[in-house]
Order: structure tokens, then sequence, then C-alpha cells
């Protein structure tokens, strides 16, 4: 299956905060987008693998993206080694992606920079011809993306550009509440964690109000670059 757009992220929830509201558009415009989550998020405070596992599917089926993989890669020590390579090229170049989006380059938590890393080096490795992969017994066609964007997460890093998501934040904010475990809620008995509190909440709404109005939208989500941005005409930007 050929996507247009795949979206990794370290843990799962890791999209669905940083950029569902673009994704959505996207579907919404026709492209076809799909999911990777580096691993299950087994070392987070709250909730369980099993429930994890749970509520990406449900935030999947919100999104409404053709596909969601998890490569179980271990939460917390995953490194960018050859082999850590491999398998994010074996996606790659199983579904051909224009575009990949992935962790912040710089963050909080450390498994964020890791993974934007990692991501970010199998994309430029996928394009080698002497990188030989195998995919269900059948030998892998080498395929590098276009373009790697990184979307924003705790930190607030000045973006690059930013993506007008007025009309799918409700979308976005249902992805992300589908993660009912990991988020704030009056009612849990759940330890207290930074994602955990009602001020985190409230910040999905204001940076995107905050990024919207910056441009003269109303919410928008941003992303850094690793290669300077081209638009054909000044036509182009909003």
């Amino acid at each position: 299956m050929k996507l247009d757009i795949v979206a990794f992220g370290a843990h799962p929830d890791d999209v669905e905060l940083g950029c569902s509201g673009t994704i959505a558009k996207e579907i919404s415009l026709g492209k076809k987008v799909g999911i990777i989550d580096l691993t299950r998020g087994e070392l987070g405070t709250r909730g369980s693998v099993e429930i994890r596992d749970s509520e990406s599917r449900l935030a999947a089926q919100i999104l409404g993206i053709s596909m969601r993989e998890n490569l179980n890669m271990r939460d917390g020590f995953f490194v960018n080694d050859e082999a850590h390579q491999l398998r994010i090229i074996q996606m790659i170049r199983k579904y051909q992606p224009e575009i990949v989006l992935c962790n912040a380059i710089h963050d909080r938590h450390i498994d964020h920079e890791k993974g934007s890393k990692l991501v970010s080096d199998a994309c430029f490795l996928s394009g080698l011809r002497k990188i030989e992969t195998v995919l269900d017994e059948k030998q892998q066609e080498v395929w590098r993306p276009k373009v790697v964007y990184h979307y924003i997460q705790w930190e607030n890093i000045e973006p690059d550009f930013v993506v007008d998501i007025t009309g799918f934040l409700d979308q976005k904010t249902a992805a992300i509440f589908a993660y009912s475990s990991q988020f704030y809620s009056e009612n849990s008995n759940e330890p207290s964690t930074p994602i955990a509190t009602k001020n985190f909440l409230e910040s999905i709404h204001y940076r995107s109000q905050d990024f919207g109005r910056l441009v003269g939208v109303d919410h928008a989500e941003g992303f850094t670059v690793e290669r300077y941005l081209a638009v054909n005409s000044l036509s182009d930007l909003l």
C-alpha cells in the first residue's frame, strides 16, 4: 500500500498530540495517511500496554487513517543503530510516503529526540541502493521521502511553518481524548504526570490558537524542517 504521508511517533499519542489536526485535514483532502509507533509506551506511569493498544486503535478510527503499525521497540531504551534503522527503512520502503512526519528534534522526553533522529536518518538511508531489505520474503525497492517534517511537542520550539487546521481541532481533540488513561480527568486515581494536568490539556487549544493567531487563522499546528522550504510562487503563502 503506497501512502502519501506516514507519521512516526516514539509513543502512541505522540502523533495525535503533535500533528493530528494536519493529518485529519490531509485525509479530508484525499491523502492516504498512516501512523507508525516505535514503542508501545510500556514505561508510561499511567495505564498499561494493553490499554494503550486499545486507545491507539480508537484514535486511528477517529482520524480515519489508512493503517497503523507498532514496531514494538523498547520504550526508553531503543537506540539509533543499524538494527533499528533497518526496521524503519523497511517501513519507508513498504509504504513509500512522499512526506514523513516525526518527533520534535529537541524535547523534554529523551525518546522524542532519539525517535526524531532515528527516523530522519532512516529516511536518508532508505534511498541508498546498496542497503538491501527484505519484507515478507520479497526484496524491497529503494525509496526516499521527498521531505521530513518534525512536529512540535512539549517544548515551545519556534516553527519553520504552520498548517492551518481550522475546522479540525475537534477531531484532533477527540483523537487525543481516546487516550483517556494518559490525560487529566477529575475522577482519575492514577498518579499525576506532566501531561496528565488540566493545564496541559488546555495548552493543546491555546497553542493551536496562538499559532493560528500569528498567521491570521483560528487554529494551526507548527513544524520544523531539515532543509529550506520552497514554494512555486508568492501566492502559495497564506
